[in-house]
């Protein structure tokens, strides 16, 4: 009896190890479902597109994305620091990833701020995060902007990387409109491996970047 009590015991144990790590494996499955979408689509239609074009003589040549910075601003919470706690879970929310808090790095008495002072959060994404965060950038954030005619084709650094802000965190669907506090903005940086605005350009157009025809 005691025998078999130990042995059902052991069974038990298994199978629920087994079971949770069936459930995590679920949750990496459905964002590498994600990335293989935008990253197949790099692989297989924007690199070879950019390569013709421009002419590269080696593949290592062709446009990469190297990483996504999400950087909220926070000045505001210089007087309510409880601000920056509901701000940072709307950016866990919106990257999936827990963002680090910037603090001031000189005082401003103009501004009432003193040096190391929590005025912000950033997130930097890479790897599989960064390419689900621009596949729904892309085909669902973006055109859910009221009277969204794409974005400006002006704002790249002149190093192939793109910036642009966005007004409001509540385009985003993880984002519960009632729950929101305060309508906060947030700048979104692209970082790339072009060389030139005129191949970031091209490059993000073909990634499925709504951007404008000058």
């Amino acid at each position: 009896m005691a025998e078999a009590k130990e042995k059902k015991a052991a069974k038990g144990d298994g199978g629920g190890k087994e079971k949770g790590g069936k459930k995590g494996g679920m949750s990496d499955g459905k964002l590498q479902k994600i990335e293989l979408r935008l990253k197949n689509k790099y692989h297989k239609e924007v690199a070879p597109a950019m390569k013709e074009r421009f002419k590269y003589s080696n593949v290592m040549m062709i446009p990469r994305l190297e990483k996504v910075v999400v950087n909220m601003g926070l000045g505001e919470a210089i007087a309510n620091p409880k601000i920056l706690d509901s701000a940072v879970g709307d950016m866990v929310a919106i990257t999936g990833q827990k963002p680090v808090v910037t603090k001031s790095k000189k005082a401003i008495s103009n501004f009432k701020l003193r040096a190391g002072v929590k005025i912000g959060a950033k997130v930097t994404l890479r790897g599989p995060k960064m390419w689900a965060f621009l596949d729904k950038l892309f085909n669902l954030v973006l055109p859910r902007i009221r009277d969204f005619r794409g974005l400006s084709a002006k704002s790249f650094d002149g190093r192939g990387n793109y910036s642009f802000g966005l007004k409001e965190q509540i385009i985003f669907p993880e984002i519960d409109y009632d729950k929101v506090d305060r309508v906060r903005g947030m700048d979104i940086c692209i970082v790339t491996t072009a060389k030139t605005d005129e191949e970031g350009s091209e490059f993000l157009r073909l990634l499925g970047c709504p951007l404008r025809k000058q």
